[in-house]
C-alpha cells in the first residue's frame, strides 16, 4: 500500500473508527483498524462483532493495499501529525510508515487476513435529517442505564408511525420520549438499539441526511462517508406512551435552562452522601430552590415561574433534575399531582417528555 492524504480529515476518521474499537477484544486483531486503499478513496473500518465504523476519505493512492494497524496507537499518531503537511503512508504486509515533513512513524501490523468479514447492512428504511437525530438521542441517552443485567434498561427505543420517529429510554427512575420527523421510504419499523453505541454514533455523523436501515437483527446509519451498524437488543420494552399520557392536576411552566443553572448553584450545598435532592416549592409566580440542611449548610433561590393549580413543593435527585432539563432548550411544562407522585416535565411543542421520579419528602 501507497498514498498520500490530507492530515486534519485523515485524523478525524480514524479518530471517529477508533471509537468503534472494543476496550477488549475478544481476539487480538479486533483491536485494529482495518485501512484499504483503491480508486484514489481510503476506507477505515472497525468491527467488534457487535458494531461495526466505516468511514472513506479522497486520497491519491500509488499503489492499493490492505492492512490492520493498532487501532488507537494509530489514532494518536494521526492525531499528533502536523496539519498543514501532506500525510505519506506506504505499508508492506508487517508495518506500515507514515511520514509529514520531519515525523515519521513506523507501526507494526495485526495479520490482514485474521480480520473478520464486516457485517452487510439491512434494505434502507427511510432518513433523517443528522442534527435532528443526534439532539432526538442526546435527550434520551441520560435516561439509559448502565446496567447490564437487564439489557432492555441499556437500549433506546425506537419506534416509527408514518413520518414521525420516536425515541424512547428508561432506567426505572425516568422515562425519556422525544418525537421528531423522517422520511420514510418502506413500513413501519420497532428495534431496541443499545443505548451507548447509538450516543456514540450519532457524534460523528456531521450534517445532512442520514440513511436509516433496520432488520430483526441489525441496525445501520450511513452518511454520505461513513456507516455504522449494530447489533440489536431484545425487542422487549415497557408501554411507554401510556406512562407519559398521564393526567396531572398542577402544572407549572419555567424557564428550563434558567431553572437547570439554579439547581446547579443551590446543588453546591447538597449533602452527598445523603444524594443531592433539590426541594422545588412552586406558588404562583414563583418557584423556589433548596438544598441542604444543618450539617452542611443550605442553598436558596427564587425564580419566575407560573403555576396552573394549587401550590406545591417536591424533591429531585439533581442529577435527575438536570437531565430532564437540559432536554429542553427553552420553556419546561412540569406537570404533577402531588408530592411523592412523579413528575411530568414537557417541551412547550410537546415533542420531548420525561417522567421523573420524585423524592420522598421528610
Amino acid at each position: 500500500m501507497k498514498l498520500t492524504v490530507d492530515p486534519k480529515p485523515l485524523a478525524e476518521l480514524i479518530a471517529w473508527a477508533a471509537r468503534a474499537i472494543p476496550n477488549r477484544p475478544t481476539v487480538p486483531v479486533l483491536s485494529g483498524l482495518l485501512l484499504h486503499a483503491s480508486d484514489d478513496k481510503l476506507t477505515v473500518s472497525a468491527f467488534d462483532y457487535d458494531a461495526s465504523a466505516v468511514a472513506t476519505i479522497a486520497c491519491e493512492v500509488a499503489e492499493p493495499g490492505r492492512i490492520v494497524a493498532p487501532g488507537r496507537l494509530l489514532a494518536e499518531v494521526a492525531k499528533a501529525l502536523p496539519d498543514r503537511l501532506i500525510v505519506d503512508l506506504t505499508a508492506t504486509d508487517t508495518e506500515a510508515t507514515i511520514r509529514a515533513g520531519r515525523s515519521d512513524f513506523t507501526l507494526r501490523l495485526l495479520p490482514a487476513d485474521d480480520y473478520p468479514t464486516l457485517p452487510t447492512p439491512p434494505e434502507p428504511a427511510g432518513t433523517i435529517d443528522a442534527h435532528s437525530f443526534a439532539a432526538a438521542v442526546a435527550q434520551v441517552h441520560p435516561a439509559t442505564s448502565n446496567d447490564d443485567t437487564l439489557p432492555m434498561l441499556t437500549g433506546i427505543r425506537l419506534d416509527t408511525d408514518g413520518d414521525q420517529l420516536t425515541l424512547a429510554a428508561t432506567d426505572r427512575y425516568r422515562i425519556a420520549v422525544t418525537d421528531t420527523t423522517w422520511n420514510p421510504t418502506a413500513g413501519p419499523i420497532s428495534a431496541m438499539i443499545p443505548g451507548r453505541h447509538l450516543h456514540d454514533i450519532v457524534k460523528g455523523l456531521g450534517n445532512g441526511p442520514v440513511q436509516l436501515a433496520i432488520n430483526d437483527s441489525m441496525a445501520a446509519f450511513t452518511t454520505s462517508d461513513r456507516q455504522s451498524t449494530v447489533r440489536l437488543l431484545d425487542e422487549q420494552f415497557i408501554d411507554y406512551r401510556a406512562r407519559v399520557a398521564m393526567d396531572t392536576t398542577i402544572t407549572a411552566t419555567v424557564d428550563a435552562p434558567a431553572l437547570a443553572a439554579a439547581v446547579k448553584r443551590v446543588g453546591l450545598v447538597a449533602d452527598r452522601k445523603t444524594g443531592t435532592a433539590i426541594r422545588l416549592a412552586f406558588t404562583d409566580g414563583e418557584v423556589t430552590l433548596r438544598a441542604g440542611g444543618d450539617d452542611i449548610g443550605r442553598g436558596n433561590e427564587t425564580l419566575d415561574s407560573a403555576l396552573d393549580g394549587e401550590p406545591i413543593e417536591i424533591a429531585f435527585q439533581s442529577g435527575f433534575l438536570l437531565d430532564a432539563l437540559g432536554a429542553i432548550p427553552g420553556k419546561a411544562r412540569i406537570g404533577m399531582t402531588e408530592p411523592n407522585k412523579p413528575a411530568l416535565f414537557s417541551s412547550e411543542d410537546g415533542s420531548h417528555k420525561q417522567l421523573v421520579m420524585a423524592l420522598r419528602l421528610s
